[in-house]
């Protein structure tokens, strides 16, 4: 089974995790701009944060047989410092138009602030200008609120709705998603969010056209296998081959080719004996 996680916070995980996804199936992943788990005090932190996702993470991400693309922005928890945010939206374009950036994200509402709302207008431009996918963070309070807010958003913005993704749903959200020509996205988690379970009924009430679904894995309890878990669900539950690999890998290849920046190919099969002078971690020099 080949695998395509389209949002994945590796800079969070481990090398297991890298291994463990591999076995899965998992050979492509997306991970988009996040926040460190405190606040940022610097533009400099961002941009350094930004470098690493195109370099280092790409590159540890090989290391393990697994291409590597990302998403840019300011993710809407760190928009609500003002003064930081405009300075890191001045930043962006510099990072928009690098090889690996296959959307603007991830971007949206947390608190539902109006920073949050200046915040997501101005990266939704910036989507216009480099003709670039989009990846929106949904709340977790008052999702449904917050879906709709954000749907009005895209439509007032001029991006074509088939160029993003609404991420984080729901059963209460995904009809109006689809609805209004957007992807819709599904976090599945152990213990929030979404489970594999519930994702299965949602597929089998709504179909799999505009679907993803990821691991969103991160900082906290979260399941970098869950996309396999996910599959495996659906074919206890009936679903073809076909359908599965559908969701799994052609969906996410689908919505992220959009970005013209996607590389899918074979990469070689990890070598975990390789060294740099005595030191398991690689350098990207080698």
């Amino acid at each position: 089974m080949r695998i395509f996680d389209p949002h994945a916070h590796m800079t969070s995980r481990t090398t297991d995790d890298y291994e463990a996804m591999y076995a899965s199936g998992v050979r492509a992943l997306v991970e988009p701009a996040f926040w460190l788990g405190q606040p940022r005090t610097a533009v400099g932190s961002f941009i350094d944060y930004f470098n690493s996702l195109l370099g280092w993470e790409r590159f540890r991400s090989g290391q393990f047989g697994i291409r590597h693309h990302c998403t840019i922005g300011l993710n809407p928890k760190e928009a609500n410092d003002e003064a930081l945010a405009r300075e890191v939206i001045e930043v962006l374009p510099r990072f928009l138009a690098k090889d690996g950036v296959v959307a603007v994200g991830e971007i949206g509402f947390d608190a539902m602030t109006a920073a949050e709302e200046w915040a997501m207008k101005a990266q939704l431009e910036l989507a216009v200008e480099f003709e670039l996918p989009v990846l929106v963070h949904t709340p977790h309070r008052d999702k449904a609120h917050g879906t709709r807010k954000t749907i009005e958003m895209v439509i007032e913005s001029g991006v074509k709705p088939e160029f993003v993704v609404i991420d984080h749903n729901n059963e209460l959200t995904v009809k109006d998603v689809l609805d209004s020509g957007c992807w819709a996205g599904f976090s599945i988690y152990p213990g929030t969010k979404m489970d594999e379970y519930r994702m299965v009924r949602v597929a089998q009430e709504h179909g799999l056209e505009r679907i993803l679904v990821n691991s969103a894995c991160d900082w906290g309890v979260s399941d970098p296998l869950k996309v396999r878990k996910t599959a495996d669900a659906m074919a206890e539950a009936g679903f073809s081959a076909d359908d599965i690999d559908r969701l799994v890998w052609r969906n996410p290849v689908e919505f992220f080719a959009q970005s013209g920046q996607l590389i899918i190919d074979d990469i070689e099969a990890p070598d975990l004996t390789a060294t740099f002078e005595g030191s398991g971690v690689l350098r990207g020099e080698r």
